[in-house]
This record gives C-alpha cells, structure tokens and sequence, in this order.
C-alpha cells in the first residue's frame, strides 16, 4: 500500500511539474496571429534564426502583436532568451521597421527595449549593451508629466521614437543573439 501511495505522489509530482514547464513555454508559435482568410503574411526565413524570428545585422527580431505594459513585454521576451530589442544603427532600425511592416502591413508602434526609469534622461538598453544611437522624434524625449521612462518605435509620421509611460499596453520587438 505504501509502495501504491508513493507511486500515486510521485506521478502527481511529474505531472505537476510538467504542467508548470508547459505554461512556461514562450508564446513563439502564436506570436503572430494567423492572418484572415484572404490576407498573405511575408515572413522573411533564416537558417539562423528559429522559426518566426528575423535576422537582421547578425542578431534575431521577433515582432511580438499581443500588447502588454514595457516589463511584461520584456519578461516575455527573456522566456524566449531575448531582450526587448536594442537599436545600435540606422540600418539595424530600418530592418525592425521593414521586418514589423512585411508582418502588419503597417506601422505599429511597440515597444523596444530602452528604458531610463532608474535615472531620467540617462537612457539604458534592458540587454544591457550601450545606448550610444537613438533616432528620437523632434522634442523627444520629454518625459511629459514626468511618467515616461519607456520607448516605442514608429511614432508620428517621422516613423521614430517617443517616450512614453511605461504602463501603456503595446506590442513589441525582441532580439536575441545568435
């Protein structure tokens, strides 16, 4: 009977562990949502990349639709091994720009991963490499009523970047190296 007992908990026990391992797994697979019947979706493949992720200046971007606040998004990329996106040039930009516009047939605006809420106007990338290029909106950043500490991307017609609070729910860009 004991030997049934401790059977019967330790199936339960991987079970449960499983289970938790299971709703751990990234959102990858749904990361984009099925287009309509009738609409084409054109998703660059690369070798390098894993499946819906792009590359681009030898790292790999995935636009991410399902809208969540800047730390959500960002959580979300670290369970995939990413970060949300750092910029380092125009080139690397306009490939975000381009990869987001061939998935949406537009010009949302999500989330990247600069962040200055630790210091104002002291600007860091969440995958901690240098923020040395930015390719900010004419009066950005303004931290309007000191509440903006998060950046988004395609903002206005400029197609550049704002500050914005980070609470606001967005889409969003992760990166990852190779």
């Amino acid at each position: 009977m004991k030997t049934l007992t401790v059977t019967a908990l330790l199936c339960a026990v991987m079970a449960l562990t499983t289970a938790a391992t299971l709703s751990e797994v990234t959102e990858e697979p749904d990361a984009l949502e099925k287009p309509e019947e009738g609409e084409h979706q054109v998703v660059e493949r690369s070798t390098s990349c894993p499946g819906r992720w792009r590359l681009i200046n030898g790292r790999c971007f995935l636009y991410v639709p399902r809208a969540r606040n800047w730390a959500q998004a960002e959580r979300n990329c670290q369970s995939m091994g990413a970060n949300l996106a750092s910029v380092h040039r125009p080139d690397e930009y306009h490939g975000i720009q381009r990869m987001i516009r061939d998935v949406t047939h537009g010009y949302p605006q999500p989330w990247i991963g600069g962040y200055d809420a630790a210091v104002e106007r002291f600007w860091l990338w969440s995958d901690g490499t240098p923020f040395r290029f930015s390719y900010w909106c004419r009066g950005e950043p303004n931290n309007y009523r000191a509440q903006q500490h998060c950046i988004h991307i395609n903002y206005r017609g400029g197609k550049c970047w704002d500050d914005r609070s980070c609470y606001g729910h967005r889409p969003s860009v992760c990166a990852k190296n190779i």
